[in-house]
């Protein structure tokens, strides 16, 4: 069992790493206080073939595995959580595109994508569909000139800035078997967006509710078979859940690192405050923790690569697991910069706030344990 990165995939995390210091890290706060990202950030990005990063090399994607992707979002991490989450949310939805999209489709919406020319948002959570989302309302009725929707989502990354929107929405009977995917368009006649949500964390990341008023779209922006997207979706949360624990490993190295830094410049009692023991204890458990959720990570993203049977097992465990334990990092670093953590100018607070959430999307940590608890049951027989 060879636990080391290949060469290749050492480079890849140094690029994303080298891009995020040179072109996220300097500007976190001004587009946190802004409430939104430059949009010309997307096109540097996608030089680097970010915009596709597991769309298939015959689609002009960048053809990675979910190993390798985990190594991008975990270095853009280390410069802005917020950022590189919401750069998960476009890759998601384009995979989406290449797996189950059809040709018109992948012409249409995900080449522009892979340049970034159109950002790409998820629409699949509701006021009333949250974990329990094949309960979502959101209608779409099926008439001589296509689909018409009727519905709200929300907590919308990218709600009223993307261009792009992957819609599940219910086209037949209750249940998960009743959902399609379309794609809908920003300027669609009866796609509007609600208030900018004034959220705790990815306060760069403009986030708002979505409503679809008779949002007529055309036949053939279904997207696969219709009653699949419910399918589709959930083949797409595995995937989500390895890059935003990816985002949480990233930021919460980035707080340590910042923690180390300061402890050896910050003076009490006559000395360092890192030559005290019980703070270099403190320390040593937070490298622990931060390695334990690293290889665990890894060791999802691999069963996810090969097909594994226990994957979505593992990328659900994996979750809870990173997702926990960047936030108590996060959290004890904070501590550990005492009331210097609390201003924003340490960059610390900011960290702690982006992480929470983490806990919360791409599926509660509960319904995690909920995964975890239902497979080792299947397993038991």
């Amino acid at each position: 069992m060879d636990f080391a990165l290949s060469e290749e995939q050492d480079a890849i995390f140094d690029m994303a790493y080298a891009f995020g210091q040179e072109h996220i890290a300097p500007f976190a706060r001004t587009w946190e206080g802004e409430g939104t990202i430059p949009r010309a950030l997307w096109g540097k990005l996608a030089e680097l073939g970010f915009g596709g990063l597991y769309v298939s090399e015959e689609a002009g994607g960048a053809g990675l595995t979910r190993l390798d992707a985990t190594l991008v979002f975990e270095g853009l991490s280390m410069a802005c959580p917020s950022v590189a989450a919401f750069l998960s949310i476009h890759n998601m939805c384009a995979a989406m595109l290449d797996r189950f999209g059809s040709d018109t489709l992948k012409e249409r919406y995900l080449a522009p994508a892979l340049r970034m020319e159109r950002v790409l948002s998820y629409c699949l959570t509701e006021p009333g569909a949250g974990s329990d989302a094949a309960a979502l309302k959101t209608r779409g009725e099926r008439t001589n000139e296509g689909f018409v929707l009727n519905g709200t989502k929300a907590f919308i990354s990218g709600g009223g800035y993307s261009d792009t929107y992957v819609l599940m929405c219910r086209t037949a009977g209750e249940g998960a078997r009743g959902i399609s995917a379309v794609v809908v368009e920003d300027g669609t006649a009866g796609l509007s967006y609600g208030g900018l949500e004034d959220k705790m964390g990815w306060r760069s990341q403009p986030t708002r509710q979505v409503q679809f008023d008779d949002c007529l779209i055309p036949a053939d922006n279904l997207i696969g078979e219709e009653g699949s997207g419910f399918r589709y979706a959930m083949k797409g949360l595995d995937g989500g859940r390895l890059n935003i624990s990816a985002c949480s490993l990233g930021g919460a190295q980035s707080a340590l690192d910042k923690t180390l830094a300061y402890m050896g410049e910050r003076r009490a009692f006559g000395q360092p405050i890192d030559q005290f023991q019980a703070l270099q204890f403190r320390i040593a458990d937070l490298e622990i923790e931060l390695q334990a959720a690293r290889t665990f990570l890894r060791q999802a993203a691999w069963k996810l690569d090969q097909g594994a049977p226990d994957a979505t097992k593992f990328c659900a465990m994996a979750k809870k697991f990173v997702t926990e334990a960047g936030s108590r990092v996060a959290d004890q670093c904070l501590q550990l910069h005492g009331g210097y953590g609390y201003l924003a100018d340490y960059g610390i607070e900011k960290i702690v706030r982006d992480l929470r959430v983490h806990q919360i999307l791409e599926g509660t940590n509960e319904i995690m344990r909920l995964i975890t608890a239902r497979a080792m049951l299947a397993e038991r027989g």
